[in-house]
């Protein structure tokens, strides 16, 4: 009996549809290992030169070199980290698209907007957590205050006299700081910049009071002796700053956060690929020079297995966006 096809299917349509139906026929063991056949994508939701593309292009190179086929390092920016996790989120799941995550567009993200284009732990899988950084809470350098305490109780019994600045809202540096004030029943006046550039510059010039910054940045101002760092936001001290103690130790609120950097890749990207991924990323992950690298930047190289690291990530998306809802921070 002789099958004829639909007129709709021109000649162009059956070339195209081809590959996809020999790719449907493989086995999945076989698809694995024909995987990857071409160059890979890291997208970016950062433009070129912050801590999202650090980590992402000191990942890549090196991913690169394990798979045998080069990592590409796509910067999307837009809308804050909008834009390039959305573009992620609904790229083909096939291996060949990854997204630089990090607590900012996987985490607090899901609280700060109401109708968010994708959903992290429904339409992401982490591949693995590179690097970390905490924050710290930096006092312009004449505020009379020399502890996050001090701070709190004076902000208490004067509400809203004291300024912190952020480098936006929803940035990191303001959830993290309206969290804590939150938390410790203290109320300040926020003062959005556009950028940690111009947060410093007022911070330096005594218009503003605190601020808070990745740990990373913060350490250059804070060892030249230019501003107060009153704490620090991870749940251990931190190496840069040994003598500056963390918000859990100061007793004003039960909080703490690390800024955690990784790959991940579309949800419904073959578990095959997705194991692959997962192990030359983790041989990665694990390079000494690579973690010298991370830790000479101020960061902690991270050492989590799977289940640990899918953990840390569902726990940071749980807790960040039912407190960024209960606080009512949007991103605009």
């Amino acid at each position: 009996m002789e099958m004829k096809l639909p007129m709709a299917l021109t000649r162009r349509s059956l070339v195209q549809a081809v590959p996809a139906l020999a790719l449907a026929g493989l086995a999945p063991t076989a698809w694995a290992q024909a995987w990857p056949s071409r160059p890979l994508r890291v997208i970016v939701p950062q433009p070129p030169g912050g801590g999202f593309d650090f980590v992402a292009r000191a990942l890549a190179e090196r991913l690169g070199k394990a798979l045998g086929q080069s990592v590409v390092v796509e910067n999307k920016p837009g809308s804050g980290t909008l834009v390039g996790t959305d573009a992620a989120a609904q790229a083909a799941p096939d291996g060949y698209t990854l997204l630089m995550g990090s607590v900012s567009n996987i985490a607090l993200n899901m609280g700060l907007y109401d109708k968010l284009s994708y959903d992290s732990l429904r339409d992401f899988e982490p591949v693995g957590l590179a690097v970390s950084y905490s924050y710290t809470l930096m006092a312009r350098k004449d505020l009379p205050f020399n502890s996050l305490q001090d701070v709190v109780a004076y902000a208490k019994a004067n509400p809203g006299k004291l300024t912190y600045a952020s480098a936006g809202n929803g940035s990191g540096q303001h959830v993290l700081a309206a969290a804590l004030w939150h938390l410790a029943g203290a109320k300040l006046t926020h003062v959005p910049y556009r950028g940690a550039q111009a947060a410093y510059q007022d911070l330096l010039g005594g218009r503003v009071d605190l601020f808070f910054d990745l740990s990373s940045t913060a350490r250059v101002q804070v060892n030249a002796g230019t501003v107060k760092a009153l704490a620090v936001s991870g749940p251990e001290r931190n190496p840069m700053h040994p003598d500056v103690p963390t918000i859990l130790e100061s007793g004003v609120a039960q909080l703490d956060l690390e800024s955690w950097f990784g790959y991940f890749v579309p949800s419904r990207t073959p578990a095959e690929v997705q194991e692959r991924l997962r192990s030359e990323l983790a041989k990665v992950i694990a390079q000494p020079d690579l973690q010298e690298i991370f830790r000479k930047a101020g960061g902690k190289p991270l050492n989590l297995s799977s289940e640990q690291t899918r953990a840390l990530v569902r726990r940071d998306v749980e807790r960040w966006t039912r407190l960024v809802r209960d606080i009512g921070i949007k991103a605009e």
